[in-house]
């Protein structure tokens, strides 16, 4: 028997199953038993039979979708703006240059110029989705800015105590996918700002967890993945995987340099999240399971000398190998089945 080979096949097996998600027919192993032999092990543990999954645990972060910069839309001094934490939703005020506020509206497209009638494009269908998402009727949602688009402007101007231009810039209205949260502040009241220099660093208001895995364990978390987070307060949230990067990167750890991608995990009802920004979670990836299968501890296998795996098998005061084949690999366990193996046999493991 040989312990010491095995670290080295193990890794195959991993590396061969895409991080240990499934191991099956590694080859066709000798079932024969081979003679008996009186060396004991170190100490013994039984096989049992049960469920086996394998899923893993990542420590995550909880943070919130998105990171973006709100520029000011116009010259002037910054008189008021969102408080770290808040969240605006639309129609709500970011900041103010001189008294006038600056509002969200929904839209992927940015507001970069000054809208009148006649103009047509994106922008102009987002600021008509947005008046009518607040009520303001009698205008046709379309990519053309007509007189019947201005006059809901005026409306909106006029119940927000604005000059009724029917005109609407960036020095009035600002976009973004969604509502946003403020995460800080990229200036204070009283200091000059103008087109392009930074008011407001914003997220998405939408929890999320973040975590790092290495690229050899990757497939262990593809989008669509089910997962369970524990949140600080020891309650868990249901989730599933959301987004996967797309470059590998080193780890935060000098220590550990192993490539990593960064996974998102999107919670199933984000609105019952509660927690600190950047506080630690324990991210549970829910992987395969196996019903009713024998399994022993990983350090039980032995690297046969013909070849496969085995384990020792513990009998009346002797000990004997036997040749198994391998399933899955999850909770420091793995799959086995071979001939004579049973639920309460015993097999060799190194001493702990």
């Amino acid at each position: 028997m040989s312990r010491r080979r095995l670290a080295v096949a193990l890794t195959t097996i991993v590396l061969v199953a895409g991080g240990g998600v499934a191991v099956t027919a590694l080859g066709t192993p000798d079932h024969k038993k081979s003679e008996d032999r009186s060396g004991l092990p170190p100490a013994t543990t039984p096989v049992t039979r049960g469920d086996l999954s394998d899923s893993s645990q990542q420590d995550g972060t909880l943070g919130f979708l998105g990171e973006r910069r709100i520029n000011a839309g116009a010259d002037g001094t910054l008189n008021w703006i969102a408080a770290t934490g808040s969240t605006v939703r639309r129609d709500g005020r970011l900041y103010e240059v001189d008294g006038r506020p600056v509002r969200l509206m929904y839209g992927s497209e940015p507001m970069y110029r000054t809208l009148k009638s006649g103009d047509k494009g994106k922008d102009v269908r987002q600021v008509e989705e947005n008046l009518a998402a607040l009520g303001y009727t009698g205008l046709t949602v379309d990519d053309e800015y007509t007189a019947a688009t201005a006059a809901a402007v005026k409306r909106w101007q006029k119940s927000h105590g604005l000059w009724q231009t029917g005109q609407l810039g960036p020095d009035q209205i600002a976009f973004a996918g969604s509502a946003l949260r403020i995460k800080e502040a990229g200036a204070a009241p009283g200091d000059p700002v103008g087109p392009g220099k930074p008011v407001l660093t914003v997220t998405g208001s939408e929890r999320v967890v973040r975590f790092k895995v290495a690229v050899a364990d990757a497939g262990l978390a593809k989008t669509g993945t089910k997962v369970s987070v524990q949140l600080p307060d020891g309650t868990r949230a249901p989730g599933r995987v959301s987004g996967v990067g797309k470059t590998a990167k080193p780890g935060d750890d000098a220590q550990d340099r192993t490539p990593k991608i960064e996974i998102t995990v999107s919670f199933d009802d984000p609105k019952k999240v509660d927690g600190f920004d950047q506080a630690p979670v324990t991210v549970e990836l829910t992987g395969e399971t196996r019903k009713d299968v024998l399994s022993v501890p990983v350090n039980a296998l032995l690297a046969l000398p013909g070849g496969g795996f085995g384990v020792q098998v513990v009998e009346h005061g002797t000990a004997r190998e036997v040749a198994v084949e391998l399933g899955m690999f999850g909770q420091g366990r793995v799959e086995v089945s071979g001939s004579g193996l049973r639920e309460g046999t015993k097999v060799g493991v190194p001493s702990v």
